[in-house]
């Protein structure tokens, strides 16, 4: 797999060998928002950004994101974790995907509301393995549909914090 940050190689050479869902692998260090820009392109980025900013709005200084290095198979992923894993976004070649982890609390709620899921969530879901510490979906992130899925699943996992009774994002940038 070809990476962004893998120096000497022109864009045009990436782009003819990575194929979609290709991880950034380069190892010497953790993507900034330009390569991950560049690697998952314009449109996915701009969901990409959607997803970071609604976690800041409705989880204010609760999460500080980690980038993680998984190796040269799984590459760099971003993961947001307090006590336990709340979600970690993979940037893929011209995608990305949000991981959440769902533990038996979170797999009864979603059993309880599986009649108003999407179907496609429904499939994911139930096509998941179990581990021992929980059910591991992986949703590819192409479309407004997802991100909901998304956010839908965060919100059942960790319900927010009350956005009025906390700053803003900019507000806390001005008053620091």
């Amino acid at each position: 797999m070809i990476s962004p940050s893998d120096t000497g190689t022109a864009s045009a050479e990436r782009t003819v060998l990575a194929q979609i869902g290709d991880r950034i692998t380069g190892k010497s260090a953790p993507p900034d928002d330009g390569a991950v820009r560049e690697w998952i392109g314009p449109e996915a980025f701009r969901r990409w950004t959607k997803l970071q900013n609604w976690i800041d709005e409705f989880y204010p200084e609760v999460f500080t994101p980690d980038w993680l290095y998984g190796g040269k198979n799984r590459g760099w992923s971003l993961r947001y974790k307090k006590t336990k894993a709340f979600t970690t976004l993979v940037p893929e070649y011209r995608r990305f995907s949000a991981v959440v982890v769902m533990g038996g609390a979170e797999r009864e709620k979603f059993e309880e509301r599986r009649n108003i899921w999407r179907p496609q969530l429904v499939k994911l879901y139930d096509d998941a393995k179990t581990y021992i510490d929980g059910k591991w979906l992986t949703v590819a992130i192409s479309s407004a549909d997802h991100l909901r899925d998304v956010t839908e699943l965060l919100t059942m996992k960790r319900p927010p914090l009350l956005r009025s009774n906390s700053p803003s994002r900019s507000s806390r940038k001005a008053s620091s």
